[in-house]
């Protein structure tokens, strides 16, 4: 039998999708493959079909059925598919049986979005994020992905004398397979090692940042991300309308009114479904979320799944611990409106919510001001008095905080500034006796 999974990467392959869902559950409609699509064209492949299943249950062997399954061979060989993408997430076994069934390589979800991943990542770390999740969703697949599982390497049964291994070191033999899983395992091992180092920089990056106030852009995959911090950092980011164009987090310095300067940090792009063992992998980028002072989370207003979509990304946030965060939800391409209700929607639903349009610059001063106010909000008026040549305390207010005014009176100096919460505990360890806090 010709084998059928000896290219895992999806490109410029004729490709037919499989949505298969349970009858009684929600949501079965015409376009419940569109995101798919989306995601494979991403990958390279041109999609030839769409076959959508209503199923009572999941078979075992097949998923969808033997006869769906006879049924989608059919159309593998009327429209010369040579992989079949399922919208589910399937067993090794599912794969291996629906592979000899219709006659192509089948991938389920994971595997497409974890390819759409390894052709994104660009900088060291995350191609070992990527390579990790990659191994780690194949580890337990390894039982059906290869059939050289013969014994090898001093093999006892039907050996000669002058088999490999020689006299004392034959036994029953070991499988391909448990080689495989050792060699899989190993290199896991490596990856987690190799990424705890960068991790542990990363880590300290974001320590270093103490006192400033830092805000994350977070949101569904293609929600304009990276075109609202060019639009608000003047950032020299990729922007690309194309799923997953960004995968590594960039920091940039954005300055606010006033003087104010903050911290602006994009993440990578979220999806439905994302795979857990991705997210795993992807700790460490989506660690500035987890220490930011305020989430904008970019919404596609555009996009007639934008509320599944916000409901995918406050998961993906729950799972890693941003559940409490403050959020500021940015409704994006309100330019682009073409249903005029589904605005309505979700101001109603997000009174606080923002129309901006990123691509134009549509309301942008609006977005600014807002940010602006929670940054206030969030920072505490002080007054302190010290010796005017200590260069320590002042140095540590124009670093940290915002300088209001400044009175020098003999050799004393009052400054009056705002601090946040962070470096509001570090100046009242430093001189407790000298620090007034004031209404604000």
């Amino acid at each position: 039998m010709k084998k059928v999974r000896d290219q895992l990467r999806v490109k410029k392959e004729r490709a037919i999708l499989v949505g298969a869902i349970l009858r009684g559950s929600q949501g079965f409609q015409s376009d419940n493959l569109v995101e798919l699509t989306a995601l494979a064209e991403t990958a390279g492949a041109i999609v030839v079909d769409r076959f959508q299943q209503k199923v009572y249950h999941i078979h075992p062997a097949t998923y969808i059925g033997t006869g769906k399954a006879e049924m989608l061979g059919q159309r593998v060989r009327r429209f010369s598919a040579n992989v079949v993408i399922f919208d589910n997430d399937l067993s090794p076994g599912q794969i291996r049986e629906l592979e000899k069934r219709v006659g192509a390589k089948v991938l389920d979800r994971s595997e497409l979005i974890l390819d759409i991943f390894a052709t994104r990542a660009c900088t060291r770390q995350a191609k070992l994020q990527v390579e990790l999740a990659q191994l780690e969703y194949t580890y337990p697949r390894l039982t059906r992905m290869w059939s050289h599982l013969d014994s090898v390497a001093g093999a006892g049964g039907g050996t000669t004398a002058g088999a490999v291994g020689g006299i004392g070191t034959r036994g029953t033999g070991e499988k391909q397979l448990e080689i495989d899983r050792r060699l899989v395992s190993r290199r896991i091992t490596e990856l987690k090692r190799e990424l705890a180092v960068i991790d542990n920089r990363r880590l300290r990056e974001i320590a270093g940042r103490r006192g400033l106030f830092k805000i994350c852009l977070v949101g569904y995959t293609n929600a304009g991300k990276s075109t609202l911090m060019k639009q608000l950092a003047g950032a020299d980011v990729l922007i690309e309308d194309r799923l997953f164009a960004t995968l590594d987090t960039r920091t940039r310095r954005w300055r606010l009114d006033g003087g104010v300067e903050v911290l602006l940090s994009d993440t990578v792009g979220f999806v439905n479904h994302l795979p857990h063992h991705l997210v795993a992998s992807f700790k460490a980028t989506l660690e500035e979320a987890v220490n930011a002072d305020l989430l904008l989370h970019v919404v596609d207003a555009a996009n007639p799944a934008a509320f599944d979509q916000i409901e995918s990304v406050t998961q993906v946030l729950k799972e890693i611990g941003c559940a409490e965060k403050e959020v500021l939800v940015v409704l994006n391409k309100c330019d682009q409106l073409r249903h005029p209700g589904l605005i309505e929607s979700l101001q109603t639903v997000h009174a606080s919510a923002l129309c901006v349009s990123a691509r134009t610059g549509m309301n942008i001063d609006r977005l600014v001001q807002a940010v602006l106010e929670r940054y206030r909000g969030g920072q505490t008026l002080v007054e302190i008095t010290c010796h005017a040549g200590d260069g320590r305390m002042q140095s540590f207010l124009r670093a940290n905080g915002q300088i209001l005014a400044e009175d020098y009176a003999d050799s004393r100096v009052r400054i009056r500034a705002r601090l946040g919460r962070t470096g509001l505990d570090q100046l009242r360890r430093m001189h407790p006796e000298t620090l007034e806090t004031l209404p604000s």
